[in-house]
């Protein structure tokens, strides 16, 4: 089938469509000369049309259906009679089987070497070809092309080499450094698989009857079960070699970590091991080395809390914390933080637990409590250090606060970070730690609270109607706002894994001192600190924040109520 030809090239008919200007086609023509990459995708990034209104232009000039596969359940053995290579290569995906032929959805139907080699591979079957809008069909290979087959077929194999093997000489055969052996190959699939779903935490765990291998997905565990779970002790011993710890030691908990690449991508892997009743349980953090630092934009904070926390870590001395449950985006927030700190002009120190992200110009201490290399002596040490910046990784005890707060005092900048519920808490927290009221009122600046929620998926998002015990929770928590707000919910599509989430945002809450607050915290007068922290007008809670992000359609009443229960709202 010969492909339909567009009469003119596609940057002259976007302009003779006044699509676009001839300005920005020379534009985008000499940006593409040094990215190398097409027309199309240029103009889309430069912002001159969308990807979607590129597309349905496309579909119109080629007479060729235009289709929305984010709508669509494709079967994965359908997509599969494409392999994922070509799949891949060629930008094309199989949607339809339908016997004598098969719908074939291209993102670039203009590609004629790309139609030849794709009719050749399916030359058994008529091809009855559809634009699909680029973005959605790389999300739909993420999702139908995954791993989960790779790890249940070499899980089987390391089964059958179990069962041919004695315990002893099953375990030790694996101690090798090629990777060539099954249990390698598992790994890689096992690492693979959570990078392409963009996984935070991989957990292997154990069990009587079968191993459960789980990842963390938008902050949700999603679970696969292998029936072979005598393999979990080899799984463990390569982890072990891999992240340099002990493995004739089974009895005890051991954290260590190490780094790979899968997929063009450097994952950092910090890595826990605890004895269980059925063998060791395996966490491993995934942290994408490759992927950058976030700068506070691309953390969701808002614009005017950003302005407000620039001018907070701008200042000479004070302290200025971050707080939350683990999980909540803390760290991401400090290292965004650190990134604009991080001057020629500055000298900055950090205590953390584990180190994250390597920085350059930046003095970073891993603790190490074994050696007695705490928080409260690298911070006691690091005063010494002429430092004009410390970040301490968390505030665990009476000691590390008071030197913090000292040296706050003494005129450093001293982030931090706490683990408690909301900003107000978190000071009233240092206080309950021990530290006198005239340190804490006279060293804190701002406390930043903060909460990752689930973001609505764009693609299948509709409106939702919140029911009567919702309605109750949010009519206590904004009055008579609720009956001019429309929300949403994702009903669930091949996108987002058919969850009706895709992504996370934070949400936050910027607590600032202001004179009566600090003179409140001096005499240690907690009931009125609080008080007057709520009656703040630049003090917005984070159910608040959180409830503007549903009315905006960016999370759901779901997300809102899931937070709300973890702060006090009163």
């Amino acid at each position: 089938m010969v492909a339909p030809k567009l009469k003119m090239r596609l940057g002259d008919l976007l302009v003779h469509e006044n699509i676009i200007t001839n300005e920005q086609l020379m534009h985008a023509l000499n940006s593409q000369k040094s990215s190398g990459r097409k027309l199309g995708d240029t103009l889309i990034e430069l912002n001159y049309l969308s990807e979607r209104h590129l597309v349905e232009f496309l579909s119109q000039q080629l007479g060729l259906p235009f289709l929305d596969i984010s709508q669509r359940r494709i079967d994965s053995d359908v997509a599969n009679l494409l392999p994922e290579v070509h799949a891949r290569r060629l930008r094309a995906i199989i949607i339809e089987d339908r016997g004598d032929s098969v719908l074939l959805g291209m993102s670039d139907p203009t590609d004629l070497n790309a139609i030849d080699q794709l009719e050749k591979m399916l030359s058994s079957k008529r091809v009855e070809r559809v634009v699909v809008m680029d973005s959605q069909l790389f999300d739909a290979f993420d999702g139908i092309y995954r791993r989960t087959a790779d790890i249940q077929s070499f899980a089987s194999q390391l089964g059958e080499e179990y069962e041919q093997s004695s315990s002893f000489d099953f375990d030790t055969s694996f101690i090798d450094e090629t990777g060539d052996a099954t249990v390698g190959k598992l790994l890689q699939s096992v690492f693979e698989d959570a990078v392409q779903m963009r996984a935070s935490d991989i957990h292997i765990e154990p069990d009587e009857k079968q191993l459960r291998i789980r990842q963390r997905i938008d902050g949700v565990l999603q679970e696969n079960i292998l029936k072979e779970n005598k393999i979990a002790s080899a799984m463990v011993l390569r982890l072990k070699l891999m992240a340099g710890l002990d493995i004739s030691e089974k009895r005890i908990p051991q954290d260590g970590r190490f780094n790979l690449q899968i997929s063009g991508h450097s994952i950092d892997v910090r890595m826990s091991t605890m004895p269980v009743q059925h063998g060791e349980s395996v966490v491993m953090r995934l942290l994408d080395q490759s992927a950058g630092l976030l700068s506070f934009d691309q953390t969701g904070m808002p614009d005017d809390i950003i302005k407000r926390v620039r001018h907070q870590i701008s200042r000479p001395h004070g302290m200025v914390l971050v707080t939350g449950p683990t999980g909540s985006g803390k760290t991401t927030t400090l290292y965004a933080a650190l990134s604009e700190l991080n001057q020629a002009s500055k000298k900055i120190i950090t205590a953390e637990d584990p180190v994250e992200y390597r920085l350059e110009r930046i003095n970073q201490v891993q603790i190490n409590p074994k050696i007695d290399l705490t928080f409260s002596s690298v911070l006691r040490t690091a005063l010494r250090q002429d430092p004009d910046i410390m970040m301490v990784g968390e505030m665990r005890d009476q000691e590390t606060v008071e030197i913090g707060l000292r040296g706050a005092l003494t005129g450093h900048l001293v982030l931090s970070t706490l683990h408690t519920n909301d900003a107000i808490t978190s000071a009233l927290r240092l206080l309950d730690m021990g530290a006198a009221g005239f340190l804490v009122g006279s060293s804190l600046r701002a406390i930043i609270a903060q909460r990752l929620v689930r973001k609505a998926c764009e693609h299948c998002a509709q409106e939702y109607k919140p029911d009567a015990q919702e309605l109750l929770w949010l009519t206590n928590l904004v009055g008579d706002k609720i009956n001019k707000t429309h929300f949403v919910q994702g009903r669930g599509c091949q996108s987002c894994q058919y969850t009706g989430y895709k992504g996370r945002i934070g949400v936050f809450e910027l607590l600032e001192m202001s004179e009566p607050m600090m003179i409140a915290l001096k005499r240690d007068d907690s009931e009125a600190f609080t008080q007057l922290s709520k009656a703040n007008p630049s003090f917005t809670p984070l159910a608040i924040a959180a409830f503007d992000y549903a009315a905006q359609g960016v999370t759901t009443v779901e997300e809102v109520l899931r937070l709300v229960e973890t702060v006090d709202v009163s």
